[in-house]
């Protein structure tokens, strides 16, 4: 590491769910500090829905955000990460 590298190396993770239980793994990379983009597309409506309610609760109670980039993307991110959309 030099001056110019930055201490803390921010990860991001795509995750293109295919399953409800696919959700898990964004919760636990946002636990673990790293910030996802969940795209639902692939999912039919009900349960893309499902899963972002179950992905959206788990970044809650871990004091994460989160925003909504379309119908069915998300970003999560860790506590302490701001995002900024313009």
């Amino acid at each position: 590491m030099n001056q110019f590298t930055p201490h803390h190396i921010q990860e991001l993770i795509l995750i293109r769910a295919q399953a409800v239980n696919e959700g898990l793994r964004a919760v636990l990379a946002v636990r673990s500090q790293k910030t996802v983009l969940l795209d639902l597309n692939d999912m039919d409506n009900v349960q893309a829905q499902r899963t972002a309610d179950f992905v959206s609760g788990g970044i809650r109670a871990l004091d994460g955000n989160q925003q909504r980039l379309g119908e069915h993307v998300f970003l999560f991110t860790p506590a302490g990460v701001s995002v900024t959309l313009s």
